[in-house]
């Protein structure tokens, strides 16, 4: 009878032999450690409150099928959240060593189950218990970046509704004032901005007290006359660019973010956030509908031609060619491999513009790229690689529809509803990815153990 049970309890492709317990002569069967879900050997076995043990993934596919935190044979509920049963585990491992390994190649090669696991550990991930430990947080409600969110959230908003009610925020900027109407004390903001070099012309400017209307007169000539004596052809060539630029445009052109942001409020918007969900397609966007501004600075500033003829980041960007060849072939490699690093890139060389605004920037682009790291592995491990052709362009079309969207309603969204949303993807979203990548390591963690 002991002969049978034992053979009755044999695992699909590998013969279960008993093993005799030292020092009594019994013979232990697999038939004492089976699983009352699959009727075969317990894999990471995980024991409920009610004393009964399943495996892991069959926990996993009962409570995806039916969301009831009960046992699959007695139906009490269960508190907290399951763990593996370690002792009883090892005990099984030593055992039957051969039928667990032969389970786990075939659990591993089922898809279903590797989904069921992923959701029944993220479940058990937000169930985590929200009583204070030292050194460790809860990703999910009650931990310290709640509390920072919470803290940060309240701060910009206070600060962005003064700034709003003020109407001191954006109107003064000169990228909304007419040139000629600009005063000699905003001609030499003007000034100021295109560089640390042209704080060397400044007290000319004022001893001639220029404002907007005189600025639009002045020529290269009149630079390289008293009492302007601009002698550095390089800052002269800068200046008259600039200049021929605001003539132009009639206003400031942007060169920074705030001033971008100032004259395109959508369309930065956008960008942040199409930059954190979707680099690649938010290139190919700069590419198609903002060449000249954008997209071409962009690219001479992280694939550089030759070495820099000025001596800070805006005065560089000023005249600029189609890229070449060589720039186009590096820049590619990136789009396609490291598009988060284009984008640190793009900020690390605006670190003199841009100091605090860069060092978030880069932070995020790097806790993003780990992101995308995990995405990856979790797919090549499930063996699910030949899905992301799909996985692609479900997420080129989720884009495109949030994109439509909001350029339908942009019209009635708020200045103010616009800096809240812009403020909290620059400066928070690197907090939230950070409980993000750490949640991401502890999944990794469990599923190596």
């Amino acid at each position: 009878m002991e002969e049978d049970e034992t053979l009755g309890g044999e695992t699909e492709g590998a013969k279960v032999e008993p093993c005799a317990t030292p020092g009594t002569g019994r013979q232990i069967s697999v038939s004492e450690f089976l699983c009352h879900c699959c009727y075969d050997i317990l894999v990471n076995p995980t024991t409920l409150n009610c004393g009964h043990s399943f495996c892991r993934h069959c926990l996993a596919l009962w409570w995806v099928s039916s969301k009831k935190n009960e046992c699959p044979e007695c139906r009490e509920k269960w508190e907290g959240f399951p763990k593996v049963n370690i002792l009883l585990r090892d005990v099984i491992e030593k055992l039957f060593s051969d039928a667990i390994e032969q389970r786990k190649e075939d659990i591993q090669q089922n898809s279903d189950v590797a989904r069921s696991l992923a959701t029944f550990q993220k479940y058990g991930n937000d169930q985590m218990p929200t009583v204070p430990n030292i050194g460790r947080f809860s990703p999910r409600g009650g931990g310290f970046f709640s509390g920072v969110l919470t803290a940060l959230t309240c701060v910009a908003v206070v600060l962005l509704g003064y700034h709003w009610s003020s109407r001191e925020f954006e109107d003064d900027l000169l990228v909304h004032k007419p040139v000629a109407k600009w005063t000699a004390e905003e001609v030499i903001l003007w000034l100021e901005q295109l560089g640390p070099w042209a704080s060397h012309y400044k007290e000319r400017f004022l001893l001639e007290k220029v404002n907007g209307r005189l600025l639009l007169t002045l020529t290269e000539e009149d630079f390289t006359k008293e009492p302007y004596s601009i002698e550095n052809s390089n800052h002269r060539r800068a200046i008259i660019t600039e200049l021929e630029c605001v003539k132009a445009l009639g206003v400031k052109p942007p060169q920074n973010l705030w001033e971008y942001k100032a004259v395109n409020p959508g369309k930065s918007l956008f960008l942040l956030y199409a930059l954190k969900s979707s680099p690649r397609l938010s290139m190919l966007y700069l590419y198609l509908f903002d060449y000249a501004e954008a997209f071409l600075p962009f690219i001479h500033t992280i694939c550089p031609m030759q070495e820099d003829q000025y001596e800070d980041a805006v005065t560089k960007l000023l005249d600029l060619e189609d890229p070449s060849w060589r720039q186009w072939r590096e820049f590619i490699v990136k789009y396609l491999f490291l598009p988060y690093q284009l984008i640190a890139e793009f900020a690390w060389d605006w670190l003199d513009v841009h100091y605090w605004t860069s060092r978030f920037i880069i932070v995020n682009a790097m806790l993003l790229s780990v992101l995308e790291l995990f995405s990856f592995w979790r797919l090549w491990s499930r063996r699910e690689l030949k899905t992301i052709p799909q996985r692609m362009w479900r997420h080129f079309w989720k884009v495109s529809t949030q994109g439509l969207f909001v350029a339908i309603f942009w019209p009635f969204i708020p200045q103010f509803v616009c800096n809240c949303l812009f403020y909290w993807a620059l400066y928070f979203n690197p907090i939230i990815n950070i409980d993000l990548v750490v949640t991401e390591i502890r999944r990794l963690e469990t599923q190596v153990q």
